[in-house]
């Protein structure tokens, strides 16, 4: 009865912080698509839901009705096994189901949810609805991602919430501007998860690697530091960079982090809470990998592969941004993908992405661990990212 009750009180937490995060929208800013990378909030909403219905009510479920059985085809996010579905593009052209309609939805798989988990349940079932609430919490932290790039690209800049939204400034962090650097004593290290607790599958198998001598800087690169890069030319010198990294530079009039604005001879940085003044000491935010690697260049250093950041875990700052590394998104010797749609959630993508380890400031709570491997390609820069150096 304790895990059974421990189960569904993590249901209702997760579902609830999801609609917390919403609290402070309007209808209209459910909808908006800028990019092909950000989702609408609504879709969120209606597919963290389907989820949870396509994977446990429906197969599981004695008697269950779908709520609308169209939902498949606008809320599958990109489960080939599953059938169908709206392309990624074309999301935000979806004005129905409207706001008021997916919330009903949720509404309805949330109750229908919470009585099945009265029951005693298989492990099988029990490890999916844990899966299904990890996969929420990851989009509640893209709700936190796509909320910001819907408003940034909003020509009046609104703020999210005029006060205490997710990114205000954490008074615990180290923001040294003498930033250490770490020695790390060449040795076989263990990476990869291992435990009892929860991991996704790309976390697995827990392997050994052995890594050389290497020094790692204890605290992120801030904006200060970054913007030391911006006023030396590094966006116009091309020795800095990756081919395809110039080549992005060139073709997209990149100048400076995204949200970075010069106004009246001062840089300024949209934030959920508005335009605001950058804050030197603050960790550069917003960066890709391929600004990541540059700056790195220019320094004369380089960026962690995600061996040596996880070896060196312990011993650093982490946790306000998600941090590229040197490595690959490739699979760990032994990963093996589970059978049918599940099998789709982390290992179709090893393929032209790089890794990202830590956490941010928008990540929801108790998501984060050492061994966690995000990923995007290295263009993107929505997410909150940052940059760690290492020599």
């Amino acid at each position: 009865m304790k895990n059974k009750m421990n189960l569904s009180e993590k249901y209702k937490a997760v579902r609830n912080y999801t609609e917390e995060i919403c609290k402070p929208l309007h209808t209209e800013d459910y909808v908006v698509q800028p990019v092909v990378d950000v989702s609408p909030p609504k879709w969120h909403i209606g597919h963290t839901t389907w989820f949870f219905e396509t994977f446990i009510l429906k197969p599981y479920l004695d008697a269950y009705e779908e709520f609308d059985p169209q939902y498949n085809y606008v809320f599958n996010s990109y489960y080939e096994t599953v059938g169908a579905r709206v392309i990624r593009t074309d999301r935000g052209n979806l004005s129905r189901p409207t706001v008021e309609e997916i919330y009903k939805y949720r509404k309805y798989v949330d109750q229908a949810m919470n009585q099945f988990l009265q029951r005693d349940v298989s492990k099988e079932i029990e490890e999916l609805v844990t899966l299904g609430c990890n996969h929420e919490q990851q989009h509640q932290e893209l709700l936190m991602t796509d909320i910001k790039y819907i408003l940034g690209n909003n020509p009046l800049f609104p703020a999210y919430k005029a006060t205490h939204s997710k990114e205000r400034n954490k008074e615990d962090f180290d923001s040294d501007s003498n930033n250490k650097f770490i020695k790390i004593q060449e040795g076989i290290y263990h990476i990869g998860y291992e435990g009892n607790g929860f991991c996704f599958d790309n976390e697995l198998q827990k392997h050994a690697v052995f890594l050389g001598d290497f020094r790692i800087a204890k605290n992120l690169i801030t904006n200060a530091e970054y913007l030391e890069f911006m006023n030396a030319g590094g966006y116009k010198n091309f020795s800095y960079w990756h081919a395809d990294g110039w080549e992005w530079v060139k073709t997209n009039h990149i100048d400076a982090p995204l949200y970075w604005y010069f106004i009246d001879g001062k840089w300024h940085y949209y934030t959920l809470e508005g335009m605001n003044l950058l804050k030197l000491s603050e960790p550069v935010c917003h960066v890709s990998y391929y600004e990541a690697a540059a700056f790195a260049s220019w320094k004369q250093m380089r960026l962690p592969t995600e061996f040596e950041w996880e070896a060196a875990s312990e011993k650093i700052n982490w946790g306000r941004r998600w941090e590229w590394t040197e490595s690959a998104y490739l699979p760990y010797p032994g990963f093996k993908k589970a059978a049918g749609a599940i099998g789709e959630y982390n290992g179709k993508f090893m393929v032209n992405q790089m890794v990202l380890r830590g956490a941010s400031d928008v990540t929801s709570p108790r998501h984060s661990r050492k061994t966690y491997r995000n990923f995007f390609q290295p263009n993107l820069r929505w997410q909150y990212t940052g940059i760690r150096l290492a020599q």
